[in-house]
């Protein structure tokens, strides 16, 4: 960790006085995700200009029980790609699976899951709900599990 410190900063993080205003809204109001609260106070820390505190990577990480890695990181992010891009989470399209169910299909799901059950039925169950969207080609191939996740994620209590 000492090189690390030892090393010229390549990213210096200069916030003009409205990002450190919306950084600091960002920390005081409305529900945000841990990482983004962290992030937004790495950013303030790291603030080179006159109303900033300038403190090091390694201050900053002891401080907010981070590591230094996250620090020069979340810098970075700011400098190459601005202040909206290192508040949020980067998303990887390689890393990530494929949803099964997209706009198009959950909202045909949704509707399947609220229509009149089969004949003999007095409702849908996962597992009818299942075969019927393979069936009708809604998707090509998806699991109970998934059904019921999706239905739960729009908040269906028709199932």
């Amino acid at each position: 960790m000492a090189s690390k410190e030892s090393a010229v900063k390549k990213y210096i993080v200069t916030l003009s006085d409205g990002e450190r205003e919306q950084l600091t809204a960002v920390i005081h109001s409305g529900k945000h995700t841990a990482q983004k609260l962290l992030k937004a106070r790495i950013l303030l820390k790291a603030d080179t200009s006159e109303g900033g505190e300038g403190w090091s990577d390694s201050e900053i990480a002891a401080a907010l029980e981070t590591s230094v890695d996250t620090v020069a990181r979340t810098r970075q992010r700011l400098v190459d790609e601005g202040l909206e891009a290192a508040l949020m989470r980067k998303h990887s399209p390689n890393s990530a699976r494929r949803r099964i169910f997209d706009g198009a299909a959950e909202a045909r799901l949704i509707a399947l899951a609220c229509s009149k059950p089969p004949a003999g039925r007095a409702r849908w169950t996962l597992q009818l709900l299942e075969e019927a969207v393979v069936e009708l080609k809604i998707v090509e191939r998806a699991s109970d599990n998934t059904i019921g996740r999706t239905l739960k994620k729009t908040l269906s209590s028709r199932i």
